[in-house]
């Protein structure tokens, strides 16, 4: 994440640009650089930690990515997007959470997750 833009009790919106620098667009794929998929999923789970951690009872603790579900790819992300991620958490039972994410580009909607996380 580069940045947090709205911070609420149970929503984020964060920002990743794509530069166009990142290593894995080199390999991914040669001539055709596209932003892995697993790393728009990763985007969303770091901005679903903070969100999470900002929670007065987490403070101070780590997050663990747990798991995610319905994953969906809906558009390339490609170098010099800027990347949108919005969560809201859903629910929380003890230290297990989940929330669901959706990735922008622009008005385009790039990828949806269910996520699911821990907190130790």
């Amino acid at each position: 994440l580069d940045e947090v833009l709205e911070l609420n009790d149970d929503t984020i919106h964060a920002r990743k640009t794509l530069t166009g620098r990142e290593d894995f667009f080199r390999g991914h794929f040669p001539g055709n650089p596209v932003m892995p998929g697993v790393l728009i999923i990763e985007a969303l789970a770091q901005a679903g930690a903070v969100l999470a951690l900002g929670k007065e009872a987490f403070r101070g603790r780590t997050a663990y990515f747990g798991g995610m579900d319905k994953v969906r790819f809906k558009r390339k992300v490609l170098p010099g997007d800027v990347l949108d991620l919005h969560v809201v958490i859903t629910a929380i039972r003890g230290k297990i959470g989940f929330g669901e994410g959706r990735a922008m580009v622009g008005s385009a909607v790039a990828a949806t997750a269910h996520l699911t996380f821990a907190i130790d």
